[in-house]
């Protein structure tokens, strides 16, 4: 085991799959010539060459449909936006295209493609740029949905998300890039869907996702010191949901709290509640609280992003709030 970053997990994931399969590509803005934005694809080109690492112009729309009909025509892509922001603009290509042509085509075409990129508030970026859209990609049949928290699980989903057959909307952030932790040298995969309990609790269960997990564990020391035992669940990927390992923690601690960075309205947090009402009702002690951003675009000023995006103080409020209802 050897400490990497979030970015060289990332990159060791897609030079491992390209070097296995000669039909994976990687393309984007500035991913070649430039070793990506984030340095993710640093030195790719030189072993990979600029017929596999292909930098392309400033045009999500263009390279998100080249790289449609790349994997209609039996590539592999990586498709790179700099952020998701972008890709609204790439939005036709993603859901009216890679999501619809296994089932639009009777099963005679599919996209096995990955779309990657920087997701969320990363500082003082602008209302812009500083958007989830995890919930509206995970809202369309035929994409698969990946969110992952740290260098380790980001290697082996990546992989794996590379290998699947569908269309899958792969989510980082800037913020994450340089975080580091042990990851093996060794190929792993690990399979998506599969959500992962990073610390086991009894009194209350805690949901995240995504960098904001970092909110949810650092909420859950902070609990254990007044003797509260919370049990913080990983979703991992968003689409699809391991809704079965959400309601066996439900059963165990009786009680719920989701966190997770993007708008209240139609989230994924939405979607776990009802899911959790429906098939673990009679085990809930509480209603359950969900900590979302405020219903807001996000400001410039530091002091307005902290106040409105989720945080470890809003997330202890809500557990105690499920512990200690009047």
């Amino acid at each position: 085991m050897r400490e990497i970053q979030f970015r060289e997990a990332l990159r060791e994931a897609l030079n491992e799959e390209m070097r296995r399969d000669p039909s994976v590509i990687l393309m984007g803005e500035e991913v070649a010539e430039y070793n990506g934005a984030y340095k993710v694809s640093q030195g790719m080109l030189d072993e990979f060459g600029p017929e596999r690492v292909l930098d392309t112009p400033i045009s999500e729309l263009g390279f998100a449909g080249i790289g449609v009909g790349a994997a209609m025509n039996g590539l592999r892509p990586v498709v790179e936006f700099m952020t998701f922001n972008f890709s609204l603009v790439a939005i036709d290509q993603i859901i009216n295209g890679a999501a619809k042509i296994l089932s639009m085509s009777g099963g005679q075409y599919s996209a096995p493609m990955v779309f990657r990129g920087p997701t969320g508030n990363a500082g003082q970026l602008g209302a812009q740029h500083s958007q989830n859209f995890e919930n509206w990609f995970a809202n369309t049949p035929g994409l698969k949905v990946v969110v992952p928290s740290n260098p380790y699980d980001a290697k082996g989903l990546l992989k794996s998300s590379i290998r699947d057959n569908d269309p899958v909307i792969f989510m980082e952030s800037e913020v994450m890039y340089g975080d580091k932790m042990e990851v093996p040298a060794e190929e792993y995969l690990i399979p998506l869907g599969v959500a992962d309990v990073k610390k086991a609790g009894t009194d209350v269960t805690i949901v995240s996702f995504g960098k904001i997990m970092k909110v949810a564990l650092a909420a859950a020391a902070e609990l254990e010191k007044d003797g509260i035992s919370a049990e913080v669940i990983d979703l991992r990927s968003v689409r699809p949901i391991d809704y079965a390992a959400i309601v066996e923690s439900v059963k165990k601690t009786n009680r719920l709290v989701i966190v997770e960075e993007a708008w209240p309205l139609s989230s994924i947090a939405t979607e776990i509640t009802y899911h959790v009402q429906k098939h673990a009702f009679d085990y809930l002690d509480a209603p359950i609280q969900r900590v979302n951003s405020f219903d807001v675009p996000l400001p410039y000023a530091p002091t307005l992003i902290e106040a409105i995006l989720p945080n470890v103080s809003k997330t202890i409020k809500a557990v105690k709030g499920v512990l200690y209802r009047d």
